[in-house]
């Protein structure tokens, strides 16, 4: 008896084994759970939510059922409150919204120029004569997916193609830590970008580096016309003036504030603005171990909020410059922190010491 029990349970045991060597999450694991931090693939629709004490926070998206990603992507984050802090075009139909650069979606990781293929402005927009040039971040796998009541964690694994060849140019490894209270809401990212079978060389460039396009209120008002969604969701042809709630405003840790922050450098970088009754401040902070640190800013009024490390010829006007170079084989790491702060009594206060807990973290 005791044999053939064995023998039933030896191949059970032995994909058990495979599957915690292998680092996989299972296939689906939407069930409910007890911890705070609730991380749930589910690999049918090609996502992972993240809810924090029962509420959706954002979601891992690699589906292109809805709109062709050519990335995956963080969609949507929202406050303690609810309320969403990322743009929803050209994923959702929302009244009011910015019309403009649909790869501008939710958070991303991506750059400009990588051997000469630009995997920041690729999306099924573009002109066909400029596909050969565009690079496309696929998913491989998910490593690990773990609830917890501190925090959740996501890891996955990415390959940075092109259309030029089947090897990837670079292969990604990000782990993803998602943590939150009633009045915050925290993603430290931790990405390590492998060089395949080729040197990889990231050319300066303005397009980089790690990026959000925030929702139209949380935008710089600019005082002109811009064209944005009607109040079914659907693109309007003519540019309209309609600032109605438009509020944002910058602040980097030089003490800079609005537009102007655009091309500095700055260890860390606020976009505060009302977003209904929730005062909100989302920060950017940098960490002392990235290349390029203290880090250049890709900030811009429209909604574009993203620090680039390597794109410094660009971003300097030719005073510094990088190049970023991965010989085959070779690995570099980026450490980021996102905080989504719901009405705080000193954002710059907190952000400081956010920024203080990070560098010494890791």
């Amino acid at each position: 008896m005791l044999t053939r029990l064995a023998l039933i349970a030896l191949p059970l045991l032995l994909a058990a084994l495979a599957l915690a060597l292998a680092g996989c999450a299972p296939a689906d694991s939407s069930a409910s759970s007890d911890a705070r931090v609730e991380v749930s693939v589910h690999a049918a629709e090609q996502r992972v939510d993240i809810r924090i004490d029962g509420a959706l926070f954002t979601s891992y998206v690699y589906n292109d059922s809805i709109v062709t990603l050519k990335k995956p992507v963080l969609y949507p984050i929202r406050t303690a409150a609810g309320h969403d802090v990322t743009r929803g075009y050209p994923f959702e139909q929302r009244a009011g919204e910015r019309v403009d650069h649909p790869h501008h979606i939710g958070h991303w990781l991506n750059y400009g120029d990588v051997n000469g293929f630009d995997f920041w402005n690729n999306s099924d927009a573009i002109a066909p004569d400029r596909a050969p040039h565009m690079g496309t971040i696929r998913q491989r796998s998910i490593l690990s997916a773990q609830s917890g009541d501190d925090e959740g964690v996501l890891e996955v694994e990415t390959d940075w193609v092109t259309p030029a060849s089947a090897e990837p140019l670079l292969r990604e490894r990000t782990r993803f830590a998602f943590s939150g209270d009633a009045s915050a809401r925290y993603i430290d990212r931790l990405t390590t970008l492998t060089a395949q079978s080729q040197d990889v060389v990231f050319t300066d460039n303005k397009e980089g580096m790690i990026a959000i396009r925030v929702t139209r209120a949380l935008e710089h008002p600019e005082g002109k016309p811009v064209r944005v969604t009607d109040e079914r969701g659907r693109p309007m042809d003519e540019p309209t003036l309609d600032e109605t709630g438009v509020s944002g405003e910058y602040l980097s840790s030089e003490g800079i504030r609005g537009v102007d922050v655009w091309g500095t450098r700055a260890t860390w970088m606020i976009l505060s603005g009302q977003l209904d009754d929730e005062r909100v401040a989302v920060a950017l902070i940098d960490h002392p171990s990235n290349p390029g640190y203290p880090t250049y800013w890709h900030a811009r009024g429209y909604g574009l909020f993203a620090a680039n490390p390597l794109g410094q010829k660009a971003m300097s006007g030719g005073k510094d410059e990088l190049n970023y170079t991965l010989k085959p084989g070779e690995s570099v790491t980026f450490r980021y922190r996102i905080a989504v702060l719901s009405n705080p009594a000193d954002a710059e206060s907190t952000v400081k010491q956010l920024a203080s807990s990070f560098a010494s973290s890791l």
